[in-house]
């Protein structure tokens, strides 16, 4: 990698919203899952660990930056699922098993789809708010004394 790709791709992250960032690692997740399934099958022992170690330590950080008090059953929840997608990372590392990289694969996808739908609809939320924020704003200016609407003159 060059170094105008290396600046490209630290600006990108830099100038990204939190939930750019959360969508950023989800597809780092899967890449590096994906990375370590072709190691199995291309019998590259470091390519397999690379890509297990490197999807680990994202599910790791997932983990981590859980808030359980504000989170309640949904971050204990994910707690156990990112607890569970180690556990399933470690054993297919270990026995070659592409089957268990699989599982995670497709758990860590459905939950980047998860969460890109969560952020739209957050969105759109907020826009909708700001829209009506906007239009109480405007209607709540006064109308200047002689005004009358066209609909009220007869």
């Amino acid at each position: 990698m060059n170094a105008y790709t290396q600046q490209y791709q630290q600006n990108q992250i830099l100038s990204a919203s939190p939930e750019q960032i959360l969508i950023m690692l989800y597809d780092g997740a899967i890449r590096f899952t994906r990375q370590a399934i072709a190691g199995v099958e291309a019998g590259d022992k470091l390519k397999k660990f690379e890509g297990t170690r490197r999807a680990m330590a994202i599910i790791a950080e997932f983990a981590n930056t859980l808030d359980h008090e504000i989170g309640g059953d949904i971050a204990q929840n994910l707690d156990a699922l990112y607890a569970f997608m180690t556990r399933e990372l470690t054993t297919a590392n270990l026995n070659n098993d592409i089957a268990r990289y699989r599982v995670v694969e497709s758990l860590l996808t459905g939950l980047r789809s998860t969460w890109v739908e969560a952020i739209e609809i957050r969105r759109s939320e907020s826009a909708a708010t700001a829209q009506v924020e906007s239009n109480n704003a405007y209607s709540a200016q006064a109308a200047p004394e002689a005004y009358r609407p066209l609909s009220a003159s007869g």
